[in-house]
């Protein structure tokens, strides 16, 4: 039998590992933060899924959700005197959104755990992943150096873990790019899986970023200038 989760639905994709503070002013919220914050600290969890078509805000702006979604743990509370509140949550576990359910101020999901690991059942799987993780370090390195040449500022590289898994999801979360791509990294099946979908979306936007700061041809450089 799938688990039951509260669900806050947000314009953005949560991962795991990933720091998520929030503002909770609507109502049905407030109702979730109260009752979460009745709970024993280690249950206080709810589901973070992306929206696929509406708007976070009014009790009918969602019309679609996106399928897959993680949890975000509750670390931090700040109370205000009108009600509102200040979170500070982690991400941690994935799961299925196998259906959504009414009944509570807030939206309630039917929810399939999904594992989280690197995969690679398949004969030479771990060698696959051990290829991919070097080759994923490398391409995010110069996808940043990249980065620095179009912003014209240099961006200092972070630490990148030794796990293969962490290191999918921090380049996940770092990467620029929309929603529908983030989404389609955190639905991976496993952290090769993930690596492998990073490596060419790392090359796609090293190429693009390059090519924005390629130097433009002679009569676009004698057309005016647009600040849009």
């Amino acid at each position: 039998m799938p688990d039951r989760l509260p669900l806050f639905p947000l314009g953005l994709v949560l991962l795991p590992g990933l720091l998520l503070p929030l503002h909770v002013f609507e109502e049905r919220y407030r109702v979730l933060v109260r009752e979460l914050l009745e709970l024993p600290e280690p249950q206080r969890r709810f589901g973070v899924v992306a929206i696929r078509q509406g708007r976070e805000i009014g009790a009918d702006g969602i019309s679609a959700l996106h399928e897959i979604g993680c949890v975000a743990r509750v670390r931090r509370v700040e109370t205000y005197e009108d009600g509102r509140y200040d979170l500070v949550t982690t991400g941690s576990d994935r799961f299925r959104l196998e259906g959504v359910e009414p009944g509570r101020p807030y939206l309630t999901g039917r929810v399939e755990w999904l594992p989280d690991d690197m995969g690679g059942g398949d004969m030479g799987g771990g060698d696959m992943a051990a290829l991919l993780d070097r080759a994923v370090r490398a391409a995010f390195l110069d996808y940043l150096a990249a980065l620095s040449e179009a912003k014209g500022t240099e961006i200092e590289s972070p630490d990148l873990p030794d796990s293969s898994l962490v290191l999918g999801y921090l380049v996940a979360a770092t990467v620029l790019v929309d929603l529908a791509d983030r989404q389609a990294l955190l639905a991976q099946p496993d952290g090769t899986a993930r690596l492998r979908a990073e490596l060419a979306l790392l090359r796609r936007e090293t190429t693009l970023l390059r090519a924005l700061t390629a130097t433009p041809a002679p009569e676009l450089a004698r057309g005016p200038i647009s600040l849009n």
